[in-house]
Parts: structure tokens; C-alpha cells; sequence
């Protein structure tokens, strides 16, 4: 098993969330999203307090959202048993798992689900991908991760044909809560 790693990350949300959630009072809810790109979780921006203000902030204009006050809770996250896609040696097992999840709904003569929408926002294939190879581990009482971790790139290039978009972030989808160590609210 990795060693373990200390992260802060940052979950936006509304203002009311954030304070009961660092007083204590309640949790986070678990995002279970069909279009959840790592699978479902307590997803947190890495070391991203302004990308997650960003978001709380954009959610706030939307209507009917559940956001009215945007604001950001701050986390340390023991990564635990990490599923770790900034590191090569967990990408060929995503990639056996997608094949794996294809040949079986090729077995029942369905087609998988798909990654649509503009830059690909609606992540239904990930999420299936990473929802099965979680399932797959505890079938075959492999050891559970405790969290996903993944480099993202979104948004705009920062110039013509630059590599690096300006909402390139790292993005962690916390699987066992209790590997959180506690919140906060960031100054």
C-alpha cells in the first residue's frame, strides 16, 4: 500500500454548508452523479480555494440552484490508498477496467455509456469506469481506495495552441470519508 499523503482541498458550496459542515453540525453530501468524472464521492479541488469559489460562484447564477451565499469549506484529506491517475502505474488498471466494462455490456448487447457535452462535461463513460472498477476490487476482495486523484484540463487554451488551459486544476473524489481529518474555513 502507498504511504500516506496530506492534501488540503477545497469543496465549494453555499456559505451555510460550509459553516455547519466546519462546525461539525452536519456532512457533506456524496455527489452520485451518473456524469461524476472520478465515480462517486465528496469531490475536492487540490490546493484550489479560487477554482472552487469559481464554480460556487457560477452554480450561485444558475436557477433553482441550492447555492444563494458562494462560498468555499477547506479540507485535509489523508489521500489514504489512493487511485492516483497523475501516477502512470494506475492508468493501465483504469484502462483494463474500461475494457473490461465494454466487454461486458457487449455481453448483454448494450452499448456503454458515453461522454458527451461541450469539452465533455457530462462524464457518464468515467463514471462508470471508475464505479465499476471499484466494484470490481471489492468483488474480488482487493483493497478499496480511499480516494481518486486526477489532473483535469478545462476551459479556454491561455493562448494559441497552448497545452495548458486556464481551468487546468487537480481534482480529488474522496471515497472513505473518514479520511478526512477535519475542515475549515478558509481565511
Amino acid at each position: 500500500m502507498p504511504w500516506s499523503r496530506y492534501v488540503l482541498g477545497f469543496h465549494g458550496c453555499d456559505s451555510d454548508v460550509a459553516k455547519k459542515v466546519a462546525a461539525g453540525l452536519d456532512e457533506l453530501k456524496w455527489s452520485r452523479n451518473d456524469y461524476d468524472w472520478l465515480g462517486h464521492g465528496l469531490y475536492f479541488w487540490e490546493d484550489g480555494y479560487e477554482r472552487a469559489l469559481r464554480w460556487a460562484r457560477e452554480q450561485a447564477e444558475r436557477p433553482g440552484s441550492k447555492i444563494k451565499t458562494p462560498a468555499v469549506l477547506g479540507a485535509v484529506i489523508d489521500l489514504g490508498n489512493c487511485l492516483d491517475l497523475v501516477q502512470i502505474e494506475y492508468l493501465e488498471l483504469v484502462r483494463k477496467t474500461h475494457q473490461r466494462l465494454v466487454e461486458l455490456f457487449e455481453e448483454i448487447g448494450q452499448a456503454p455509456p458515453a461522454n458527451t457535452g461541450r469539452e465533455m462535461r457530462s462524464r457518464n463513460l468515467d463514471c462508470a469506469v471508475f464505479e465499476a472498477l471499484h466494484k470490481f476490487r471489492e468483488s474480488e476482495q482487493q483493497e478499496a481506495f480511499d480516494s481518486v486523484r486526477a489532473f483535469f484540463i478545462e476551459g479556454e487554451p491561455l493562448y494559441p495552441s497552448a497545452g495548458i488551459r486556464h481551468l487546468d486544476h487537480v481534482q480529488i473524489c474522496v471515497r472513505s470519508p473518514s479520511k478526512i481529518i477535519g475542515y475549515f474555513l478558509p481565511r
